[in-house]
């Protein structure tokens, strides 16, 4: 798909892309102040090898963090620092999981069943539903939660940019307490590996977490954070898991050999970056406020081909880079007589005839004829996007 893209704007084709989890520099730089620190962390000569478990002012400007926009207490200790959130997801997958151990985790989803294929895990992909906007519910998750060892869960996800409520978490873990509480002392608890990546792009919703709605449950959660998103900091490299010190401490000793973690210089400068909360609430209400602009554009623009007849729909906007769409033409034929069989028929049908590249949910879990797909504002202006939606109508109408 990204070939065919690449392939169509090598030729002067005008396409918005919507295909990637990452943000346009040009469109959504990171904040100045963190550039002017990383500079002024290099020119201080910050560039030997950090401690493996990151430098301690981080980890103690994180246990601050956390503590003020979580309600979270975790010491420096429990906190570890990588080049990003994959090596901690990774390393959480390597800690816990022995060969044929179980892990759950929702569809559409992430990469967790590629990390179930790189531990040896059975991964068990729980298809989540429209009606939960795509968020896992305990109902679905209670059959299969003995014997596991691991329950992947994201919020707000990636691919959906839709969030847990208050009440579908809480359900959840108290499954996973009443599990936990009903094995032997010699079996392996049920882990929670909680993804709040995309936790600070919220859209007038509260972001809520585990251990805050269920204390009993620190013991067995580890959290996957950074500033990839938040900041639109994908290329600098911090990012933070933290959870229980004896799962922390083995991951820390995996990231070590392999030598994932954040560059010195990135480390000294987003812990100097983040000591200045008002400076990260500035830049936060306007990075939000921009990526709104994106996805309620997209929004609108699916509501309202929804209104004229159009097979589509769309989820709104709760938080992350991404918009969750219905684009209901599989089985159909296009003007050259092509039959659309799957998802991504129409995907690359949408990319020839209305310049549009999506992903297809096929691509995080679901089946190939789910006609519900993700788009990714990040690489987009907003000026793209308007552009789009006429492209987008006209190439559905020629559809029969």
């Amino acid at each position: 798909m990204g070939n065919e893209v690449n392939e169509l704007k090598r030729k002067g084709a005008q396409i918005a892309n919507l295909t990637i989890g990452d943000f346009n520099p040009s469109i959504f730089p990171i904040p100045e102040e963190l550039k002017t620190e990383i500079i002024d962390a290099y020119n201080d000569h910050q560039t030997n090898y950090p401690p493996a478990d990151g430098i301690l002012p981080l980890r103690e400007v994180v246990s601050d963090l956390l503590k003020d926009r979580y309600e979270l207490s975790y010491t420096p200790s429990e906190i570890l620092i990588s080049a990003g959130s994959r090596p901690l997801i990774y390393s959480t997958f390597l800690a816990l999981i022995d060969p044929g151990d179980k892990v759950i985790f929702p569809a559409p989803s992430w990469n967790n069943n590629h990390y179930c294929h790189l531990t040896s895990a059975e991964g068990i992909a729980i298809e989540s539903l429209e009606e939960n906007n795509f968020m896992p519910v305990a109902s679905q998750l209670k059959p299969h939660l003995k014997g596991a060892t691991l329950l992947a869960l994201c919020s707000p996800l990636n691919p959906t940019g839709t969030m847990f409520s208050e009440e579908q978490l809480a359900e959840i873990c108290d499954l996973v307490l009443a599990e936990n509480a009903s094995r032997p002392a010699e079996e392996k608890p049920l882990y929670i590996m909680y993804d709040q990546i995309y936790s600070l792009l919220t859209f007038g919703k509260e972001h809520i977490n585990p251990v805050t709605l269920r204390p009993a449950l620190k013991d067995y959660t580890i959290f996957i954070d950074g500033i990839s998103k938040c900041l639109a900091a994908t290329g600098v490299r911090v990012g933070w898991g933290f959870g229980p010190e004896a799962v922390v401490s083995k991951m820390k000793a995996i990231l070590g050999h392999m030598g994932a973690w954040a560059p010195k210089a990135e480390q000294v400068a987003v812990a100097n970056y983040f000591k200045n909360a008002p400076q990260v609430d500035t830049y936060l209400a306007s990075f939000k406020e921009q990526i709104q602009l994106s996805l309620n554009e997209i929004y609108n623009g699916f509501q309202d081909l929804k209104k004229e007849g159009f097979a589509v729909d769309a989820i709104e906007p709760m938080g992350a880079i991404y918009l969750t769409i219905k684009i209901d033409y599989i089985g159909k034929t296009t003007p050259d007589g092509d039959l659309l069989k799957d998802s991504a028929d129409v995907n690359f049908y949408l990319i020839k005839a209305a310049g549009t590249a999506l992903v297809p949910f096929s691509a995080f879990g679901n089946d190939d004829n789910m006609a519900w797909f993700r788009a990714s504002v990040g690489g987009c202006s907003l000026d793209d996007i308007k552009a789009m939606m006429p492209r987008i109508k006209t190439a559905l109408s020629l559809l029969k």
